[in-house]
């Protein structure tokens, strides 16, 4: 699947954002390894020179989970935090941390295996099966050893 033609990374990638100062976190990453064919939008977590165009697109409002805030773009399409949720990482260690698949920085699925085992939604339980499944399954593709 080419990333690039996917209407939402057409979107993120239309920002021209700094390359180094963002990743992509929610369910992108299992858009990126195939997982899911669809989301519903994508989740970006931004710093320095990315959260500057981001916040000059429009005002930054208090994020949903009570953590740090969020810009929303192409009408929610696009959800730019300055930081994700409670108790992940800071900023700058998930945009260190990124893979990129695509030339695109995607969360590590470790990581969104975390989040979503935190979470009781169902959506996200389902999604963690998911990811332990292709984890367990397909040799981590190049992530093992870490």
């Amino acid at each position: 699947m080419d990333l690039t033609e996917h209407p939402l990374v057409r979107k993120l990638l239309s920002l021209d954002l700094a390359l180094g100062d963002y990743v992509v976190a929610g369910s992108g990453p299992m858009l990126a390894h195939g997982l899911r064919e669809t989301v519903g939008d994508l989740d970006i977590v931004a710093r320095g020179a990315a959260w500057k165009t981001a916040v000059s697109l429009a005002e930054p409002i208090p994020a949903p989970s009570g953590h740090g805030r969020m810009v929303l773009l192409f009408g929610g399409c696009l959800e730019v935090f300055d930081r994700w949720l409670p108790g992940s990482a800071e900023p700058d260690e998930l945009i260190e941390a990124a893979e990129f698949i695509q030339g695109i920085p995607f969360c590590p699925l470790r990581e969104v295996a975390i989040w979503k085992g935190r979470s009781n939604r169902r959506k996200d339980q389902e999604d963690l099966a998911l990811i332990q499944r292709y984890l367990n399954g397909n040799g981590l593709k190049g992530e093992q050893g870490d």
